[in-house]
């Protein structure tokens, strides 16, 4: 009798068992697909105590929405939470739960794979250590190689075989780690250190997640065909179905896709895209500024691949009437194929973020195929999402056609680029005689010009511009006017510099406005500093072999001042132009100034502050014609000190509405002319 009683109670505690089983299968599998909820269960109806829990399955909308925020932000605050349930028509207790089990399963998983390596570790330090007892039992002389007498081996060499045995170990661990990360096999280096990252275990996980994930969505979207691209357009219902994808609300999403052959090896490039400051360079008129804020990990046997980097970044549009976007992003480096690499990045920032315009990047960046002869055929993948309302509705069109910050845009520019390098380096002296230093020195002090230029039109974090409130000041509306200190640079005058720049919408195309301003004999048409008269060009540098007058660096000089001593005074010109745009920067200079640059002197120390114009193609939706942007800085006050008056800003702002008007009347009479 009392073995049954023991049998039945050993029968109900199994049968207890197996129903806790079933119970932890079910939030189990709730969470695998896609995060179980703790609320997500209701009591049988009764009180019957032996009837099981139901639990509710979210729906596939409820887990995409989900998953999609979680890779974004793991932890959730109150308001994120309570945005989500709202959205998806959850309990908040629904969500709150849910995040909590998928970051257990996160890290549950972690902890099960770093398990299997541990075990793994222990076995080998067990096998080691039986060798390691084994040779000490017939050691051999290092000096003679013949038996060693016991005790001649000290202790202090047997720690250090022990220690060497252990670090062995520990970079082979560390190995297996890193092959899972970069996709093949990692041979032992002292390298792999990197890929500690001081970063804690769980951020550096979903780091490593999200870089592949993006690295695996990116080389889709740059070998997809239709139904995925229809034409050079985004399937966005194709693509959802994918990439479990979507628009976050109220956002307008923005993807396009453009291939080049460039005369620019995948090195180069690559070094370009993984260096912040040659990235900055490559793209003056893209990027305000970028830095990379930290490496996970810096490339395996001394290349990119595997190189994973966070960096932070300011995109522009040349208008004041265009937010920078900035934004904080992975940049991941694969070695796909012989030959074949890829650059992805993808936001890191939740689009929910108000501390700048909203804007995500969504997997973006390039695919480089390495061709003969120096060649690399490039494919430039853009998606991004964001809020339309923060823009001007004269560039929303832009915008939203990919011409504003999409992959044709970025493919135009390095294009250009690569072919000015390759001119320069091809051209031991031009027509003007002038040396490869001094072609050099005129080449770097353009472009810190249109970089200052381009800062000056966008209000980027370069420099610490202060925006006017010009309501009472007689200014245009959609003029935007800001002021700064210069102090201590000898790239610039000392005092007040204060900066106006607005956009206008032109009936003449883009490359009829870009050929009448960068004209230097039509100059007297619309710059004052001419004096009335046409100006006439002393010194011409190409920066391509094809259309060298579109892409330049000049010296203009008033045909008035040719007798030196009537004026001290030139003009630096940069000319830029390709698919995507163009741009004519200048800044009078002073002669004695420039004839040190010439000589192949220090251009750091010649100051200059730059004005200017860009022109981009309107969209067939504002009826054709072009968008032009009108920039000037000005010195108003030769001390920092001083106090902006209100007539310096009139004055700077009847400038740009003249110039305009000046522009306008002029491209009209040339037009009735032809």
């Amino acid at each position: 009798m009392i073995s049954a009683d023991a049998g039945f109670e050993e029968n109900v505690r199994r049968r207890r068992r197996e129903e806790e089983a079933t119970d932890s299968r079910s939030g189990s599998d709730n969470m695998d697909g896609g995060g179980g909820s703790g609320d997500d269960l209701d009591a049988a109806v009764g009180d019957n105590p032996r009837k099981k829990k139901r639990y509710h399955r979210h729906t596939p909308q409820q887990i995409q929405e989900l998953e999609a925020m979680f890779k974004e932000c793991p932890h959730p605050d109150e308001k994120q939470r309570l945005e989500l349930s709202r959205r998806l028509s959850l309990e908040i207790k629904q969500v709150k739960f849910w995040f909590q089990n998928r970051r257990t399963q996160m890290k549950t998983q972690l902890e099960r794979h770093e398990n299997t390596l541990l075990r793994h570790e222990n076995e080998k330090l067990r096998t080691e250590n039986m060798a390691i007892r084994e040779a000490m039992r017939s050691p051999i002389c290092s000096n003679c190689g013949g038996p060693a007498i016991i005790g001649e081996i000290s202790l202090e060499e047997q720690q250090l075989r022990i220690e060497n045995a252990r670090l062995k170990d520990e970079l082979d661990r560390v190995c297996a780690l890193a092959g899972k990360f970069v996709g093949r096999p990692v041979p032992v280096s002292p390298s792999l250190e990197e890929y500690g990252g001081g970063m804690m275990m769980m951020e550096r996980c979903v780091y490593l997640e999200m870089a592949l994930a993006a690295m695996d969505e990116l080389v889709k979207m740059a070998n997809g065909e239709e139904p995925l691209w229809i034409g050079e357009k985004l399937n966005e219902e194709e693509y959802s179905r994918m990439f479990s994808g979507g628009c976050f609300g109220g956002f307008v999403s923005e993807a396009s896709r453009e291939s080049a052959l460039l005369f620019l090896h995948s090195s180069a490039l690559l070094d370009t895209l993984m260096e912040a400051n040659r990235w900055v360079e490559m793209f003056p008129n893209l990027i305000a500024t970028a830095t990379t804020t930290d490496v996970i990990s810096g490339g395996m046997g001394g290349t990119r691949n595997g190189a994973l980097q966070l960096m932070h970044a300011e995109l522009q549009i040349l208008s004041p009437m265009v937010p920078v976007r900035q934004l904080n992003f992975l940049r991941f480096c694969k070695q796909h194929a012989e030959g074949v690499w890829a650059v992805v990045d993808v936001s890191i920032d939740p689009i929910t973020d108000t501390s700048s315009p909203p804007c995500r990047r969504l997997p973006s960046g390039c695919l480089i195929h390495d061709m003969p002869n120096g060649y690399s055929k490039v494919t430039w993948v853009e998606h991004s999402e964001y809020d339309e309302s923060q823009i001007h509705e004269l560039y929303r069109p832009l915008v939203r056609s990919g011409l504003g910050f999409g992959a044709r845009r970025w493919i135009a520019t390095l294009q250009r680029q690569s072919e000015a390098l390759a001119t320069l380096l091809s051209s031991p002296s031009d027509q003007s005689g002038i040396s490869a230093d001094g072609r050099r020195s005129m080449v770097k002090l353009a472009q810190r010009m249109t970089a200052n230029f381009c800062t000056g039109v966008c209000a980027s974090t370069v420099y610490k511009w202060n925006k006017l409130n010009t309501g009472n000041n007689n200014v245009g509306e959609d003029v935007r006017v800001m002021t700064r200190k210069s102090v201590e640079d000898p790239g610039e005058p000392p005092g007040t510099v204060l900066s106006a720049a607005t956009s206008v919408w032109v009936a003449a195309t883009a490359e009829r406005v870009f050929e009448f301003l960068r004209d230097e004999r039509l100059r007297s048409e619309w710059d004052i500093l001419s004096n009335g008269g046409p100006m006439q060009e002393m010194l011409h540098i190409p920066k391509a072999h094809h259309h060298h007058h579109a892409n330049a660096v000049s010296l203009l000089r008033a045909t008035q001042s040719l007798n030196p001593n009537q004026s001290s005074m030139l003009i630096l010109q940069e000319t830029c132009s390709d698919a995507s745009g163009s741009l004519v920067v200048y800044a009078p200079v002073d002669i004695p100034a420039m004839q040190v640059v010439m000589n192949g002197g220090d251009s750091a120390y010649v100051a200059l502050l730059p004005s200017g114009f860009a022109v981009v193609p309107a969209a067939e939706d504002c009826g054709g014609g072009s968008l032009l942007t009108v920039a000037f800085q000005i010195l108003v006050n030769s001390l920092p000190t001083d106090k902006l008056t209100v007539e310096s800003v009139e004055t700077v702002n009847n400038l740009i509405s003249c110039t305009v008007k000046k522009i306008k009347t002029a491209l009209r009479c040339h037009e009735l002319s032809t």
